[in-house]
C-alpha cells in the first residue's frame, strides 16, 4: 500500500467522526443513505472479488475459515454493540469505562483484522484472477466506505455517554489507527499462500455478516419492506461493485 492509501484509510474514520459532529448533525437520514450504499458495495466486492479469488486456487480449509470469520464477527459484536454497521446499542446503567473499553476492544480487533490482507490483496487478486484493475483497490475502498459510518456511530455513542472531548478523540484515533496497523503487520510478515488465503477467508466471512446486517438493520419498519430510495441506493452500490470487475 502507498502512503496515500494509508492516509485515506486512517482519514476515513476521522472524517466519519467529524461528520457526526458537523456535517450530519441535523441530517441523520444521510447516515442511513451512506449505510445502505456502503453495505451494498461491501457485499458486492465480497461476492464478486474476494470469494472468487479465494476459490481460484484449491486451498483446503477456505470455507471453514470463511464460516469462522462469520461467527467471530458475531462474537465481536457482543463487545462493540454493532458499531461496525453504524448502529448504537447503549445499555443504560452500564459503567462508562467498561462500555468504552468493550466497544474499542470489539471494534479495534475487527478493524485490525480487516487491515491484515490490505497490503497483499492486489497481488493475491492478480495471481488468482489473472487480471488487475489498473491500481483500483476495490477492497481498500470497500473498507474506507465501511469505516465512515462506523466512526460516525462511535462518535455518537461516546458523546451519548458524556465522555470528555479528549477521551472521545483518543478513542477515535485508536480506532482509526487499527486498520493501518493491521496492514503494516500484514506487509511485514512473510505469509505463505495458505495463510494469505485463510486470513482473507476469515475477513470475507466477517464482511458477509456485516454487509448483510447493514442492509437488514436499515429497515426500521421491521416489516421487510424497502423504500424506493433505499432500493435505488442499494442498487447503486451493487452497480459500482459490478463495474469494478470490468
Amino acid at each position: 500500500m502507498s502512503i496515500i492509501e494509508y492516509i485515506l484509510l486512517f482519514g476515513s474514520a476521522i472524517f466519519g467522526a467529524l461528520a457526526s459532529s458537523f456535517i450530519l448533525k441535523k441530517r441523520k437520514d444521510i447516515l442511513l443513505v451512506l449505510l445502505s450504499f456502503s453495505g451494498s458495495y461491501l457485499l458486492g466486492v465480497t461476492v464478486l472479488h474476494l470469494i472468487p479469488s479465494l476459490y481460484a486456487q484449491p486451498i483446503q480449509g477456505t470455507g471453514l475459515f470463511m464460516l469462522g470469520g462469520f461467527f467471530i464477527q458475531l462474537l465481536l459484536e457482543q463487545l462493540s454493540r454493532g458499531v461496525e454497521h453504524g448502529h448504537l446499542h447503549f445499555h443504560q446503567g452500564e459503567g462508562k469505562i467498561a462500555m468504552v473499553v468493550s466497544v474499542l476492544a470489539g471494534l479495534g480487533l475487527h478493524a485490525f483484522m480487516e487491515g491484515l490482507p490490505l497490503d497483499y490483496y492486489d497481488e493475491f487478486h492478480l495471481s488468482n484472477h489473472g487480471h488487475d484493475h489498473n491500481g483500483h483497490n476495490h477492497f481498500l475502498w470497500a473498507i474506507i466506505l465501511h469505516k465512515i459510518p462506523a466512526a460516525f456511530a462511535l462518535m455518537s455513542l461516546l458523546k451519548l455517554a458524556n465522555f470528555s472531548n479528549r477521551t472521545i478523540w483518543i478513542a477515535l484515533v485508536i480506532f482509526a489507527s487499527m486498520s493501518p496497523l493491521g496492514a503494516l503487520l500484514g506487509s511485514a510478515l512473510e505469509l505463505t499462500d495458505e495463510l494469505r488465503t485463510w486470513i482473507l477467508a476469515l475477513i470475507s466471512g466477517s464482511l458477509l455478516h456485516i454487509s448483510t446486517t447493514i442492509l437488514f438493520e436499515t429497515d426500521k419498519s421491521k416489516e421487510h419492506k424497502i423504500s424506493l430510495r433505499k432500493f435505488l441506493i442499494i442498487l447503486l452500490g451493487m452497480l459500482l461493485a459490478i463495474l469494478s470487475i470490468l
